[in-house]
């Protein structure tokens, strides 16, 4: 039986310029071109579990207005199951203004907005639905407290949790105790460790996030793919060779992705490969949810390289 997925976190709306490289202060370029997309961390990963085969239920807060209502009837048009979302008239809709340059690398500013009202004592008043759920998915676009009472109501249920530490973001040992699932990269990995992975390799930092009480830890790399240490296996999982155009999204993508392998039961093994898959296939195209593939499109890109 597949397991249920909720995630809990940002939306934005996406305002995305490319540009050959990026600006330098005091300095006015010509772009490239611009695409509006929807966008959030939450969002991107709550569709992105959905699309590669998820049972997901999307738990955010939008502002009553045009960005909002519209990432609301998108994720409907979707078949993502958003209806336990906050609208709100006390701030607009979030925002991300992101550049990207002709070597696919990005540089973003969020504009929190009504991301920041999605308060723990929003969630108390949906807890029930909540705890409907196998996986509880979650990022830091939200308020910290929110996460903090997210990860004590699925303790205390024996709901596993997946937490993406992005942005990067300092954790208290009592919330790193209840994470099943830490994803990080390597500057999180280093603002949650207080450790530099260039001083001791990628295995000694992973070690001092399972020291500090996560259960399972995946450190993304870009380029250079991802590793994993469970239960005293550290293991690493090389990247797909693509053409990247827009880096966007890509982390969220393997997080949807890993959540989607998770509930269908699927090993380790597996779920990385199929979540590496789906983030190479993400950077060939610009735009965070436009790039997010479907299932399909991943297995038929697995059956091509492998």
């Amino acid at each position: 039986m597949r397991k249920k997925i909720v995630v809990i976190g940002s939306s934005n709306t996406d305002l995305i310029g490319k540009v050959k490289e990026f600006p330098k202060a005091g300095e006015t370029i010509m772009g490239v071109s611009y695409l509006q997309a929807n966008g959030g961390k939450g969002a991107n990963q709550a569709l992105a579990a959905h699309r590669l085969g998820g049972e997901v239920k999307f738990i955010a807060s939008v502002g009553n207005d045009s960005n909002g209502l519209n990432s609301l009837e998108y994720y409907q048009k979707e078949g993502l199951d958003a209806s336990l979302s906050f609208i709100t008239d006390e701030a607009p809709s979030g925002v991300a203004l992101i550049w990207v340059n002709e070597k696919g690398e990005n540089s973003i500013v969020v504009i929190p907005g009504a991301n920041g009202l999605l308060s723990p004592q929003r969630i108390h008043n949906i807890k029930e639905e909540v705890l409907k759920a196998d996986l509880i998915v979650m990022q830091m676009e939200i308020p910290y407290e929110t996460v903090k009472t997210v990860c004590d109501i699925a303790h205390e249920n024996d709901k596993k949790v997946l937490l993406n530490v992005a942005p990067a973001s300092k954790l208290d040992s009592d919330i790193i105790r209840k994470i099943d699932i830490l994803v990080v990269n390597e500057t999180e990995a280093e603002t949650i460790s207080g450790k530099k992975m260039e001083e001791i390799g990628e295995e000694a930092i992973v070690d001092a996030l399972l020291a500090m009480g996560a259960k399972t830890v995946l450190l993304t790399l870009g380029k250079r793919g991802s590793v994993i240490k469970t239960g005293g296996t550290f293991k690493h999982f090389p990247a797909f060779k693509v053409k990247a155009v827009d880096t966007t999204a890509a982390g969220d993508t393997f997080c949807g992705a890993i959540a989607a392998e998770w509930a269908r039961g699927n090993d380790w093994d597996e779920a990385i490969r199929f979540a590496t898959a789906a983030a190479a296939i993400c950077v060939t195209k610009m735009g965070a949810q436009p790039s997010i593939p479907t299932e399909q499109e991943v297995r038929s890109f697995l059956k091509r390289v492998i």
